[in-house]
């Protein structure tokens, strides 16, 4: 897990995506979430004087790429930070029939634009899904965008999270309840993950191994199943059934670069 070349210091920072930088299932301050890309800017604001850095989430759940070029790129022409997240392309890999190629070409587009206005761009790559119900039957998909990103990032001279190698996200504590957002714990190991892609020391370990635990019986995880499709399965293809999205009338947390 080689990191980045060390960056000069970092004073702003805008994080693009979806529900992944948004931060969905990590509690924040004031009832809002805070997610791994709240708590890299955190780490890094710790790196400049007290005051002096400045930060902007612009993602929102449930975005397709397309709609996050359209929405959030142009505040990046407009403020020029030092550094952008760009993580996008995941909601467009879940629909049936998309193609990774394709995806890919439109991300790199998006990323060109980025280099324009951002002193640095850092991408992530997608999960291993092996261990997850439902998504891990699109683990080949995801792998075959994943490789596309890594090339994209070799083209440009983005950073890179690589979210694919973090074998911690294999435990079922990385994930929360609905089993596609990351638990708090996990936001707090990626933001670790970005901060180390982007030369910033960090003293934790991202993949450390998590704690001893139980292990549930057979009988406790039917039970958990049968739980997580009716609380969250069967309403996320409802929502696809009827074309709306998680993210319809939510706008982002923090749209503008404003001290942290």
């Amino acid at each position: 897990m080689a990191d980045h070349q060390e960056t000069p210091a970092l004073r702003s920072y805008a994080a693009l995506g979806d529900s992944f930088t948004e931060g969905l299932d990590d509690p924040g301050p004031g009832g809002a979430f805070a997610g791994w890309a709240d708590r890299l800017a955190g780490l890094l604001a710790g790196q400049c004087p007290p005051g002096e850095f400045r930060y902007a989430n612009l993602a929102v759940r449930g975005r397709l790429l397309d709609q996050i070029v359209a929405e959030q790129v142009p505040e990046i022409r407009r403020a020029g930070p030092d550094l952008v997240s760009f993580c996008a392309g995941g909601n467009d890999i879940l629909r049936p029939g998309s193609d990774p190629d394709e995806v890919a070409e439109r991300f790199e587009a998006a990323v060109l634009e980025l280099r324009e206005s951002a002193g640095t761009v850092l991408i992530c790559t997608g999960f291993d899904t092996r261990a997850l119900p439902v998504l891990r039957h699109l683990r080949g998909r995801i792998a075959t965008y994943n490789g596309h990103l890594r090339a994209i990032a070799d083209r440009n001279g983005c950073a890179v999270a690589d979210l694919w190698s973090l074998r911690a996200m294999h435990d079922r504590r990385a994930w929360s309840d609905d089993r596609l957002h990351l638990s708090p714990e996990a936001h707090q190991r990626v933001a670790l993950l970005a901060a180390r892609a982007l030369g910033v020391p960090v003293a934790e370990e991202p993949d450390a191994p998590w704690p001893a635990q139980h292990t549930p019986t057979p009988g406790e995880l039917r039970r958990e199943n049968v739980q997580w499709a009716r609380s969250h399965l069967l309403p996320w293809v409802g929502r696809r059934l009827r074309g709306e999205s998680s993210g319809d009338h939510v706008e982002a947390k923090r749209p503008h670069l404003l001290p942290l």
